[in-house]
């Protein structure tokens, strides 16, 4: 992998790269059909300093990227970094970028004395299961439970 790439933090005013990343995560995750958020509302999400989303960034392409949330934790001054979306383009894939992303995100919750970044992920998705055993990822054996409204 050649270093020609760049891992940015988006911000409200990364409105156009945000967009990007969205498009970029249905077509990688192969959802059918793409909801179009407001642009007012995912302006107010990059607002808030508890999101965080990365773009991996290769001649003015979003090849990749990420978006995680910190959440306070109240039986500690500390927070914990939860990654709820993560992909890298299929022609991207197998680079180390999305090792990079990762690392990305545990050097923002080292300098910010974070203790903990997680990630849930399907048991029956290999390829996930062994990205995240190959960059240090330690399971546990949870059940989520979803209430869906």
């Amino acid at each position: 992998m050649n270093n020609n790439f760049d891992i940015q933090r988006l911000g409200k005013e990364d409105i156009i790269l945000f967009k990007k990343l969205i498009t970029l995560f249905h077509e990688v995750f192969g959802m059918e059909k793409q909801v179009q958020t407001d642009e007012s509302y995912l302006i107010k999400i990059l607002s808030d300093p508890t999101f965080i989303a990365h773009a991996v960034i290769i001649e003015n392409e979003v090849v990749g990227g990420s978006t995680a949330y910190e959440l306070a934790a109240y039986y500690s001054e500390t927070s914990e970094i939860f990654i709820y979306d993560i992909a890298v383009k299929p022609a991207f894939q197998q680079k180390g970028l999305g090792k990079q992303l990762l690392l990305s995100l545990k050097e923002y919750a080292i300098q910010k004395k974070i203790s903990a970044v997680f990630v849930n992920a399907n048991e029956e998705d290999e390829h996930v299961l062994d990205f995240y055993h190959a960059t240090g990822g330690k399971p546990e054996k949870v059940i989520q439970f979803t209430y869906f409204l």
